[in-house]
């Protein structure tokens, strides 16, 4: 009886309520609340710069030792590109940025890409790339190339197809008669080159491909063939729409032996546009970024080009059918036919580091004007870069985006110095380096992306555009782990060589090797942790240690009758952790002479900073460390507990860091400024 009771009194409450509520919606009564609304105040945007503490440190000069060289030209080109309508400014917030229109069709943005090339020729961008020859002419033509990454990859890699790698080739491989021919043509961009190396088969190993040339002497000419499907063409830029003419590579066969490699120039289109006889092109299709590049599909059917069209520098052949080459071991003579791609690889190092960059600026002006919850009850929001966690996702990426910069800087100093001797040099260190910017640059736009929330989707404000945009560079000019373990084998072969020969290590920074193997402290202090001494010791021994290692794994398995390059392939860990460490360390180095190289105080100070954070995560974040037992458990603890407060160290200084990029504001995005204004009613009905 309680118990119906209980439910027929539960049953007429609601009721009642029910009742009472339907009785004020009739009489629309409003209901009495025992809990008064108050009206937040609206969110309202606040430049960093008005709440920031000012910088301590001169941005201009850490501007110089960033951007490295050319500052004038840099600014020159951001003026040229700013007086234009061709590169599509748009305002925003108050602001006007500068961005390419994606929502465009492949066929627009393709389109768009010509017309800004024509422009930026016309007014004297490309002038001297390719005829004036010296450090300075190259130096100059590197920044530029970086100002154009900055705003559009599309646009950077459709120029570096047709200068540097279609004008390189004509440049490294040809001769006078080449140079006197095509390299004015090439620079006025009168003629439009592109670059046929890769085949549906074959991409990474070169080596490989299937394309065959011949000779006919009774006609003086080459003739150039696509014998099977997988022998196509591919991924050629420049191809499906625009390029007049292509570098190609091919199998050589004279007197039915095979000569190997080789590089022949060959008209595709004719003046009005029209494919030649005999070639055939077809579109890659589109792609998920770089789709203002018209890659294509190229074969060749029987194509006859004159004997003069090989590129000679390193083997030739007579007019009645004889192979002549100075370079008598073929695969000296493959690694010579391969020098084109090192400065792909430079450049690519130099762009990765720049839409970092960007990525950076963005979602840290983003969080120093971002707020979300409080602290403390009825507290105001805070800062999302005050957010211990926030600051751990991005500095770390700021200090490496740092310490990457240098490196880049670096590698293009030792590229237009190079001479034939430093080749080898180049072609390593321009492989980790390539490796471990294109990688480190991925990491950073996705987490700048995740730290900019739903805004980092949309692709005016670029990080996650960036993202599909920049996605290639893992890939072309060598797949990054293909160029890690070519980093190893290269260090292999100088290990072997200098313990055959008894004679110290030289070259490649491996001078470390030579001295007594570093000790580490069984106890790390944070003091000890920010020198410089220790940081090049943990990094060396890492290095030397995994080197070690992998000569002996290779050797003992050569002791077993496995060949060389099988013995690799078995080792393929090592090797991947060898060429990590062989570049991080040479990234420090060139931090370390970065930092040799500044007089000023202050700035010698954050510089420390941002190197020790640049060390301590890769401390952390690397598993060799632990794994080959360079860091104790202990110790791994005590570096989190020191990153994040290196965290802390760096957040007063985080905006002037990301101010030092000295990135123009048109060509970051409206949610590094006002970001309220931008997406205010009034902005979208302008």
């Amino acid at each position: 009886m309680m118990e119906k009771s209980n439910l027929l009194c539960s049953s007429m409450e609601k009721v009642n309520f029910r009742t009472k509520v339907l009785s004020r919606h009739l009489k629309q009564e409003t209901p009495t609340l025992n809990v008064i609304l108050q009206s937040l105040p609206c969110l309202s945007y606040n430049p960093p710069e008005l709440s920031e503490t000012a910088a301590v440190f001169d941005i201009k000069e850490m501007r110089k030792l960033m951007d490295g060289h050319n500052l004038e030209e840099r600014d020159w080109f951001f003026g040229l590109i700013l007086q234009s309508k061709l590169f599509n400014p748009v305002r925003r917030g108050g602001k006007v940025f500068l961005s390419p229109d994606y929502s465009q069709s492949k066929e627009q943005q393709r389109e768009m890409t010509m017309r800004r090339i024509e422009y930026l020729v016309e007014h004297g961008f490309s002038k001297d790339w390719l005829t004036v020859k010296g450090p300075e002419d190259e130096l100059r033509k590197l920044a530029l190339l970086d100002c154009i990454f900055i705003y559009d990859h599309s646009l950077s890699i459709k120029m570096g197809v047709h200068f540097l790698l279609w004008g390189g080739a004509i440049q490294f491989f040809g001769t006078k008669r080449h140079h006197d021919k095509w390299l004015k043509d090439t620079e006025d961009y009168v003629i439009k080159g592109c670059f046929s190396m890769t085949e549906l088969g074959h991409g990474s190993n070169v080596r490989g491909i299937e394309t065959v040339t011949t000779y006919d002497s009774s006609t003086g000419e080459f003739v150039i063939n696509t014998p099977c499907e997988s022998a196509q063409k591919y991924w050629i830029g420049g191809a499906a729409n625009h390029a007049t003419h292509t570098i190609v590579f091919s199998q050589l066969i004279i007197d039915g032996e095979n000569q190997g490699v080789h590089a022949f120039i060959a008209q595709i289109r004719d003046e009005n546009g029209d494919i030649c006889p005999n070639i055939r092109i077809a579109d890659c299709g589109h792609k998920i970024g770089l789709n203002g590049v018209d890659n294509g599909r190229i074969w060749f059917d029987n194509v006859r080009v004159p004997r003069e069209n090989l590129l000679n520098s390193v083997a030739d052949v007579s007019p009645d059918g004889k192979y002549l080459t100075a370079i008598k071991d073929p695969d000296q003579r493959f690694a010579a036919f391969l020098s084109p791609l090192t400065s792909g690889r430079v450049t690519i190092a130099a762009s990765a580091v720049y839409s970092a960059k960007i990525g950076l600026a963005t979602a840290i002006r983003y969080s120093l004007t971002r707020r979300a919850f409080s602290v403390t009850p009825n507290g105001p929001e805070v800062l999302i870069l005050d957010y211990p966690s926030h600051q751990r996702r991005l500095l770390p990426l700021l200090a490496k985006t740092y310490a990457m910069s240098f490196a880049a800087n670096q590698l293009k100093m030792m590229y237009v110095k190079r001479t034939p001797e430093m080749n080898k040099v180049i072609h390593v260190v321009s492989s980790a380096f390539k490796a471990s910017a294109s990688w480190h640059n991925m990491r950073t736009l996705q987490e700048c992306r995740e730290a900019c929330g739903g805004q980092g989707l949309k692709t005016e404000n670029r990080i996650g555009q960036l993202k599909g945009e920049y996605d290639v560079q893992s890939t072309f000019e060598g797949d990054n782990n293909v160029l890690m373990q070519q980093v190893s084998k290269a260090l292999f072969g100088e290990y072997v060589a200098a313990k055959r020969s008894k004679k110290p290590f030289r070259g490649l920074g491996l001078e470390h090797m030579n001295t007594s193997r570093p000790v580490i402290p069984s106890q790390l202090t944070s003091i000890t942790m920010r020198q410089a001494q220790f940081q090049n010791d943990i990094f060396c021994l890492r290095e030397r240690d995994l080197l070690e290692r992998f000569a002996a794994e290779v050797s003992q398995c050569q002791a077993q009758g496995k060949s060389k390059e099988y013995a690799f392939t078995l080792n393929y860990q090592l090797a991947e952790d060898l060429g990590r460490a062989f570049s991080d360390r040479a990234v420090l180095h060139t931090f370390l002479d970065a930092e040799a190289s500044v007089t000023s105080g202050p700035l010698k100070n954050v510089l420390d900073l941002v190197r020790s954070m640049y060390v301590l995560i890769t401390l952390e974040e690397d598993a060799a460390f632990l794994r080959y037992g360079y860091l104790s458990m202990d110790n791994a603890a005590i570096v989190r507990k020191e990153v994040a407060k290196l965290c802390s160290e760096l957040r007063p200084h985080a905006l002037s860091l990301v101010s030092s990029f000295g990135l123009p504001d048109a060509f970051l995005s409206p949610i590094a400024f006002n970001w309220v204004e931008a997406n205010a009613w009034s902005s979208e009905q302008n």
